[in-house]
């Protein structure tokens, strides 16, 4: 049997993507939305996507459809449970960025703990030019080594983060809804968490329990000298909070690759900052050549293993 196969957001992946060795027909288009979705995907057995929704309602008008391969980790574009119920595959990708994602939370820790951002904006201003001495310090810089890194979530890329924040120093504590198996690191609740963590990286998924789960009486708990870090998932910091935390000083910076919409809506309350202690990038921590290229080759993969009858990552 020839089964056919759409890509619905081709241009969400940057990479060489192989076609599945079986027989197949294979469509694929740069973006599509959700309504699109239905009527490309009319006839299609097999439905690729990375960001596009496919909801219970488009599922039901789609009863050719048997699996979904979500070409990501996250997997809430798809209604799961209506999934399960009319007995459609969905698989999705895991361990591609377990290099990417921690550097880039790196990156964000780094630069703010060594204020980058303020030193290079005095330097354009010609501050250091002006200096009476060879060296400009208006700005208080804070080594890793000795500090504390407190992890939400201890999954593949929070153990990587733990992994890079020991190499640096760093004593690792983590919270999770399962204490972590791991003597190098050393597990706490979520009072301490918060107001003993001198850098808190966000690295768990985006569910109920989590949605806006660092809001302002968090923020309010942590030191004024901590800064936060997500390369999770957006909805999990109330936003508007963060904007006015950072704005009063209540801790000392933050660094975000993920909002809670995507792509923003202009009046997104962290858009507007312009402060030396906050860096925002565009959802772009795991978009490395090399993660993509992973991507792209474990989405086959999974493909390859549900036609024979073995789905691999299987979530649904």
């Amino acid at each position: 049997m020839t089964e056919r196969l759409v890509f619905l957001d081709r241009d969400s992946i940057i990479a060489d993507i192989r076609r599945p060795s079986f027989a197949h027909e294979w469509a694929e288009y740069p973006a599509s939305s959700a309504a699109e979705a239905i009527e490309r995907l009319r006839g299609a057995s097999i439905a690729i996507s990375n960001k596009v929704p496919l909801r219970a309602a488009a599922l039901a008008a789609l009863p050719g459809l048997k699996m979904i391969a979500v070409a990501a980790t996250g997997t809430d574009i798809v209604d799961l449970a209506a999934a399960r119920e009319r007995g459609i595959v969905v698989s999705n990708i895991r361990g591609y960025a377990h290099a990417a994602v921690p550097e880039h939370t790196f990156a964000l820790i780094l630069a703010l703990r060594r204020q980058l951002l303020a030193y290079r904006a005095d330097v354009e201003a010609g501050l250091w030019q002006k200096s009476p001495r060879f060296c400009l310090f208006h700005h208080p810089i804070r080594d890793l080594h000795g500090s504390r890194l407190g992890l939400l979530g201890y999954g593949a890329l929070g153990r990587q983060v733990a992994q890079l924040g020991r190499a640096f120093g760093m004593e690792v504590v983590v919270h999770t809804r399962t204490p972590a198996d791991d003597p190098q690191v050393r597990n706490v609740g979520w009072d301490e968490l918060l107001e003993a963590s001198d850098v808190l990286s966000l690295h768990a998924p985006l569910t109920d329990a989590t949605r806006n789960i660092i809001g302002a009486a968090e923020l309010a708990r942590m030191k004024p000298s901590a800064i936060l870090v997500n390369t999770a998932r957006g909805g999990l910091v109330d936003e508007a909070a963060l904007a006015d935390a950072l704005q009063r000083g209540v801790i000392a910076g933050a660094g975000f690759d993920v909002l809670s919409q995507e792509p923003p809506a202009p009046d997104n309350p962290l858009l507007g900052l312009r402060l030396p202690n906050f860096l925002l990038t565009p959802h772009s921590a795991w978009a490395s050549g090399q993660a993509m290229q992973g991507l792209a080759d474990q989405l086959i993969d999974n493909i390859e293993a549900f036609a024979a009858g073995r789905p691999a990552n299987r979530v649904a």
